[in-house]
């Protein structure tokens, strides 16, 4: 990684576009409907019909993903009908990339045509009232890189993506919280279903007993690793954004209760719970 990248403001405009351009050379699909997939939920990935799949290192300027759980590769198809462009594995800050970077994707699909996000995560739950288990509607955020300086919009603006000054009240959109919650409740899972504020944290560390009490002050639902970044990007560029969060692991608030996650236990959870969340993803 060279300073240049860490002190960028990210991808110029004309390299998004020159990225999505080669995208367009290795498929016929034009796609309104972006989806990121979470750890261990790229299961829907599955789904789409007459897929194009193209893995990460094959795009050029593309970064490529390198966590267990996250395949690196799109796919463009058609899902229920409608054409798609689903990522197959995330990009996160703490693989070693600038916060801009781990964006590019969401920023290249807006280019593509891309209307609509779709974001996924697997996250701790914090509030106690939440089970291993539960699927969480995103209602809100909490951009705690943001709050400490390192927002994913930090540097030169360019106004052609969005503006300057970004407002992020009603990032996350109601009208698609509404419809999930009525598809949820329709496929019986409503006793597992909650709405709530999901904060992302750098990792790659899970959180100490005393960060989650912190995050838990901070009125936070849940904790990850990713997708407020993506969501403030789709937000930039005007497109309309909603997301679901796994709760893969409850955080310890208690020090008498304290137990260890792990990487493999989410991605157990996230195995677990695929098909309620394929099911639930077909349906909105």
């Amino acid at each position: 990684m060279t300073d240049s990248e860490h002190t960028q403001a990210g991808p110029s405009y004309e390299e998004v576009h020159e990225i999505a351009k080669t995208l367009e050379g290795k498929t016929k699909y034009r796609p309104t409907l972006g989806i990121v997939c979470g750890s261990g939920l790229g299961g829907l990935g599955d789904l789409v019909e007459e897929a194009d799949i193209i893995p990460y290192d094959e795009i050029p300027h593309f970064p490529v993903s390198t966590v267990p759980g996250h395949m690196g590769k799109l796919v463009f198809g058609k899902l229920k009908g409608q054409i798609v462009v689903l990522m197959r594995g995330r990009l996160h800050c703490y693989e070693g990339y600038p916060m801009w970077k781990t964006t590019i994707p969401i920023r290249v699909m807006k280019a593509l045509g891309v209307e609509t996000l779709f974001l996924t995560n697997a996250a701790g739950g914090i509030n106690p009232d939440f089970n291993t288990g539960d699927i969480m509607i995103i209602r809100d955020h909490i951009d705690f890189a943001g709050l400490s300086g390192e927002c994913v919009l930090r540097g030169a603006n360019d106004e052609r993506f969005g503006p300057r000054f970004l407002a992020t009240v009603g990032t996350w959109d109601d009208a698609m919280n509404e419809l999930a919650e009525k598809a949820a409740k329709e496929l019986g899972l409503g006793d597992i279903l909650r709405r709530g504020v999901y904060v992302m944290i750098g990792g790659p560390t899970f959180e100490t007993v005393a960060e989650s009490r912190l995050l838990k002050n901070f009125g936070a639902d849940a904790v990850g690793m990713s997708t407020v970044a993506e969501a403030l990007v789709g937000r930039h560029m005007g497109m309309k954004v909603f997301g679901i969060s796994l709760i893969t692991d409850k955080c310890c608030l208690d020090y008498t209760t304290a137990k260890v996650t792990t990487h493999e236990e989410v991605l157990a959870i996230g195995q677990k719970r695929a098909k309620d969340l394929q099911s639930l993803a077909l349906k909105i």
